[in-house]
């Protein structure tokens, strides 16, 4: 007769635990969405400022409240998503350079200037959707040398860009801000390229998303 081996009760039991505990593992966190335009998360979105400001980024970067930016727990740097606000059905584009909120039940913190682009500045936060933004393509870089509530003194800082012929100079102004900024890049490390030429001169200079922003 032929000899089958069976597990003993209590091994067929931890079997058992250890398939469901793999299983629980697998499922917990399904891997985010990869094709453009699909829903990421949903969930509260909240933001952060004048404690950050000018203080450094996850990923290195100085954070600007009045940019458009946010910080996530998973999502890898660089990566724009849609932010849509189910309240007033309001949406705008996002980089996120930080991570965070560390607050539980929320899942992203968005700067002040992406908060006020769909109107939760006031409430502090909002039920919102996540969408993963179509393409690399559509994400642009630029590299910025100053940020001047005065307009005077942004015209001063394009006059020395000029002096040392620096082309595609632009002032893009927002919430009250006038940031210089230099070029736009579809690629990142034209955008590197140009910001450690301008530190080598002597130039604050870091590298600023150009997301688009939804009514």
């Amino acid at each position: 007769m032929m000899n089958l081996h069976r597990p003993s009760r209590p091994q067929s039991l931890a079997a058992l635990a250890a398939l469901i505990l793999l299983g629980s593992a697998c499922t917990t966190h399904p891997p985010l969405p990869d094709a453009p335009g699909r829903r990421i998360e949903s969930g509260i979105a909240s933001w952060y400022g004048p404690g950050f400001q000018g203080k450094r980024t996850a990923n290195g970067e100085i954070y600007d409240m009045n940019g458009i930016t946010a910080a996530h727990k998973k999502l890898p740097f660089g990566t724009v998503v849609e932010v849509h606000n189910r309240a007033n059905d309001r949406r705008v584009q996002v980089r996120i350079n930080d991570r965070g909120p560390f607050v539980r039940g929320r899942i992203i913190d968005l700067s002040k200037g992406a908060a006020d682009a769909i109107g939760m500045l006031g409430p502090g936060i909002a039920q919102v959707d996540l969408y993963l933004v179509s393409g690399s393509d559509q994400t642009q870089f630029t590299v910025q040398v100053g940020a001047f509530r005065h307009t005077a003194n942004a015209d001063e800082l394009v006059r020395k860009l000029e002096a040392r012929a620096f082309p595609e100079i632009h002032v893009r102004s927002h919430d009250g801000w006038h940031r210089v900024q230099l070029g736009s890049f579809k690629d990142r490390s034209a955008a590197e390229k140009l910001r450690n030429d301008l530190r080598r001169q002597g130039f604050e200079a870091a590298i600023k998303g150009l997301p688009l922003i939804k009514d």
